[in-house]
């Protein structure tokens, strides 16, 4: 399943002190790609944290992506 990430996850200074979470929650990412990381599937993380939708977890998955294909440019 292919979420867009920005539709699920913000990153406000007032809650996780800046965090990435998943937006209308205190969930942050890294929790999730945590559990994800563990083996645990979109399933599993639902019955542990039952607010999460299965998009949501995906928009983490896909927010890691996007991190990864990050380029920095040396001067």
């Amino acid at each position: 399943m292919q979420a867009n990430w920005r539709d699920h996850i913000v990153s406000t200074q007032d809650v996780l002190r800046g965090k990435p979470r998943i937006k209308g929650t205190r969930i942050p990412v890294s929790l999730v790609l945590g559990y994800l990381a563990m083996g645990r599937n979109a399933e599993e993380i639902r019955r542990e944290f039952s607010d999460l939708t299965e998009e949501q977890i995906a928009a983490c998955l896909d927010y890691a992506r996007e991190l990864s294909e990050f380029e920095v440019v040396a001067p």
